[in-house]
């Protein structure tokens, strides 16, 4: 998701070059038993906007609005959605008030989540509401393909380490997508991992040996040691 803003971002700041107090991108996360109030903070937050105990909700949503509009916002990243339940009151508030925002500010809303449907979030009025609303886009793992050999040249050519050898995680790209499942997260995780150990023993390179001793996340665990269908 803040890849994808970044992506949005990098666009709007080449199509107006040196055009000062433009906001292309917006990211805000739902925090977990989030109020409608903690939302609207966490809006106010992104753009620096300052927010007293006493300022009521609806002060905190129009400041937010007004400088989000002035500022030609484009695209709003709304991370975490798993953390709203429509189940309860306050999530139902939550809802209302994304939905708000959403008709108030000229920009494109983009949620992400865990389990959205599973959790109930298209259930009921609201949750027709938003399937009403957005696409599903389903998140699955990178095939073994180029595109996976090319992500992993990427994060090779991002590392700083004195003795590493250029060329080796991409050497070891079909070994990377084994232990990883192609999960983008599993093989940040584990490439950091490698690296961080070379960092501390000295070594100051990653190898095959070194990604090993590398304990990963359950989920890519997990799908390691069940057995090829």
């Amino acid at each position: 998701m803040t890849q994808f803003g970044k992506t949005v971002e990098a666009i709007d700041r080449r199509q107006h070059p040196g055009v000062g107090g433009r906001i292309p991108v917006v990211y805000v996360t739902v925090p977990p038993a989030a109020t409608s109030r903690m939302l609207a903070v966490e809006f106010a937050r992104f753009p620096g906007l300052p927010v007293t105990v006493r300022a009521n909700i609806t002060d905190v949503i129009e400041a937010v609005c007004g400088v989000l509009i002035d500022a030609r916002v484009t695209v709003v990243c709304v991370d975490e959605l798993h953390n709203l339940s429509l189940a309860t009151r306050s999530g139902a508030e939550v809802s209302d008030t994304l939905k708000y925002f959403s008709e108030r500010i000229p920009a494109t809303f983009v949620y992400a989540g865990v389990d959205l449907e599973a959790k109930g979030l298209f259930n009921g009025t609201r949750g027709r509401q938003i399937a009403g609303r957005f696409g599903v886009i389903e998140t699955v793992a990178f095939p073994r393909t180029e595109e996976w050999t090319g992500l992993v040249t990427t994060l090779e050519e991002a590392l700083r380490l004195h003795h590493h050898r250029p060329g080796t995680l991409e050497g070891l790209a079909h070994y990377l997508h084994e232990r990883t499942g192609g999960m983008i997260g599993s093989l940040s995780h584990l490439v950091r991992g490698a690296a961080l150990d070379a960092i501390l023993d000295g070594t100051e390179r990653i190898t095959r040996k070194s990604l090993q001793n590398v304990k990963l996340d359950r989920a890519a665990e997990t799908r390691k040691s069940k057995p090829a269908s």
